[in-house]
């Protein structure tokens, strides 16, 4: 019997939560761009029990992507596929977030739509900030960055007009909902699903590294306002993906799953009461 494979793109907080909460009994392919991080992911999950093989990955790399969507290919029938990697405001420039967060989503979402099992299911991590760039992005920007080619992307007017990392990555996130909306309908042909997760502030070392910077403050206040009252686990997004990936969620596809314990809910409460006052 053939293999099923379980990809993981990112093997942070969220990518080791993923392996421990759906790669059992799965081939597990690994990969990152950072290759120690990426060797201590395996050690763990080897030492842990599990099928997994590594490879190393630039998502802002076509080719990288292409030739990690065809490993996978030659483990089996490659049924899930969960990307987590991502740049914050941060740790990196614009260009970067727009490289690995905008460019990097799409051709794993074009270069996996081609190898994708028919009954196999695949999430991107967006995030809340997302939900946060609201009508700051035009009508017409937001369907090109849905519509427009991969290699298309970074050459976009509104792409190349933003300065600010903040923004970058909200709209970078924002594009990342809308373009798995539009691929929905390709990987829908080939049988499969493919849906996003945008969590709220969880406790990764990405999320510890935005916690300690400029917004640290903000991000606190939120959490604080929130129906929650609590920073988010890995394993939070770890059983949102799960439930994704799973039978249970087989007519869900193309939609976004808010995983932010609140925050956005409070948020649009308080400036609905605002309003109305």
């Amino acid at each position: 019997m053939a293999a099923e494979v379980l990809v993981i793109i990112g093997t942070g907080g969220m990518g080791q939560a993923v392996l421990r909460r759906s790669g059992a009994g799965r081939k597990v392919l690994l990969a990152d761009f950072n290759e120690a991080l990426l060797e201590d992911a395996v050690n763990i999950g080897m030492a842990e029990g599990y099928d997994v093989v590594s490879q190393a990955v630039d998502v802002s790399s076509r080719n990288s992507v292409a030739a990690l969507a065809a490993t996978a290919r030659e483990l089996g029938a490659v049924t899930a596929v969960v990307h987590t990697a991502g740049l914050s405001p941060a740790q990196a420039p614009v260009q970067a977030i727009w490289a690995v967060d905008l460019f990097g989503v799409a051709v794993v979402l074009e270069e996996f739509e081609k190898v994708i099992a028919p009954g196999g299911a695949g999430v991107i991590i967006s995030s809340m900030s997302a939900y946060m760039a609201g009508g700051n992005i035009p009508e017409d920007a937001l369907a090109e960055l849905a519509a427009k080619p991969a290699d298309d992307l970074l050459g976009l007017p509104f792409v190349t007009s933003i300065d600010n990392p903040g923004f970058a990555y909200s709209a970078a996130k924002r594009a990342n909902q809308v373009r798995v909306q539009a691929a929905s309908l390709r990987w829908g042909a080939r049988g499969a699903r493919v849906n996003s997760i945008s969590p709220g502030v969880i406790s990764t070392a990405m999320g510890q590294q935005e916690l300690a910077g400029e917004s640290g403050a903000q991000m606190r206040a939120m959490i604080e306002g929130s129906g929650t009252g609590r920073v988010g686990t890995p394993g939070d997004i770890a059983n949102a993906t799960a439930f994704l990936l799973g039978s249970d969620a087989s007519f869900i596809s193309g939609v976004d799953l808010l995983v932010d314990g609140g925050v956005v809910a409070a948020l649009d409460s308080g400036q609905r009461a605002r309003s109305a006052g």
